[in-house]
């Protein structure tokens, strides 16, 4: 029998965790199967009182306990965009270690949530749905204002690949937007030196550079992240980069869209990569609901 995780990269906060947990849950509702949250790093350093009690899961200690009961294969479903080295380097990595340690395990790894280059159109939809969503709490436009202003998010990263999903669901989101609102796109961080240059703008800039040309526009930040932590939700790096550019342009009126795993459809892309890698191992039989 295959054990299924849901697996994020993991935060030091506690409402990571909570909401990786209630991904993990609607998505063993949607298969019929057990569905493990774990993460890949992080989450152990959140004291399990803010946990309900129970710590979180992390994948090394997840699969050499696993192990030792007896299971030996094992599918992390990647609550990731792109192709990251979290992917490809650390699970990796740690499934060689815990089989160095005595507990020989196999892992397979389902498709990333925007697998390049035919991407995914139900991931652009959210963004949309989010985008729009967060422009109906926008103060009435009068007549003459421009459409606002939606800029795409994404944490930033050091791989081309990882940034090339930014791009495609930009560009994916250009045929969505349909003139209701003029499509930018940003990093909340970058790397210095020229090398990452592939990142483009920074929030901070693509702020900037909006509030210096048209100091009353509305601007819609729309959060390329799955779940709250230190970068995204209340709180976070985001929201503090949007509160200093509206310190330094106050008639800008600027609103950070939902997240993605706020949406109910974020389910149907996580059944559908975990049913393929299930098909593809043939190690597990689905519910005939599901199948």
């Amino acid at each position: 029998m295959t054990t299924i995780m849901l697996v994020d990269n993991g935060s030091r906060r506690a409402e990571a965790t909570i909401a990786l947990r209630r991904l993990s849950a609607a998505l063993a509702q949607q298969l019929g199967l057990p569905v493990h949250p774990v993460s890949l790093l992080h989450s152990s350093k959140v004291p399990a009182a803010q946990l309900g009690g129970r710590p979180a899961e992390i994948l090394e200690t997840f699969l050499a306990r696993k192990a030792a009961e007896g299971h030996r294969d094992f599918l992390a479903v990647p609550l990731f965009f792109g192709l990251s080295r979290a992917l490809t380097k650390l699970i990796p990595e740690t499934v060689a270690q815990v089989s160095a340690d005595g507990y020989p395990v196999q892992v397979a790894v389902a498709d990333e949530l925007c697998p390049l280059p035919d991407g995914e159109p139900r991931l652009a939809a959210i963004l949309d749905r989010a985008i729009r969503t967060a422009i109906s709490g926008l103060s009435q436009a009068t007549e003459n204002k421009q459409p606002p202003y939606a800029l795409v998010v994404d944490h930033g990263s050091p791989i081309p690949e990882v940034t090339a999903v930014r791009r495609w669901l930009t560009a994916e989101l250009k045929g969505l937007a349909d003139g209701d609102y003029r499509l930018g796109e940003a990093a909340m961080e970058r790397r210095p030196g020229p090398e990452y240059a592939f990142n483009g703008a920074l929030l901070e800039e693509a702020l900037a550079t909006i509030g210096a040309s048209e100091p009353e526009a509305q601007v819609v930040v729309g959060m390329q992240f799955i779940g709250p932590g230190r970068h995204a939700g209340k709180h976070g790096d985001v929201a503090s980069i949007c509160q200093e550019a509206q310190r330094q342009f106050p008639d800008l009126e600027i609103c950070i869209s939902r997240l993605v795993g706020e949406d109910e459809a974020l389910i149907d892309i996580l059944s559908d990569r975990a049913k393929m890698a299930l098909r593809s191992s043939s190690r597990v039989s689905l519910p005939h609901s599901v199948a």
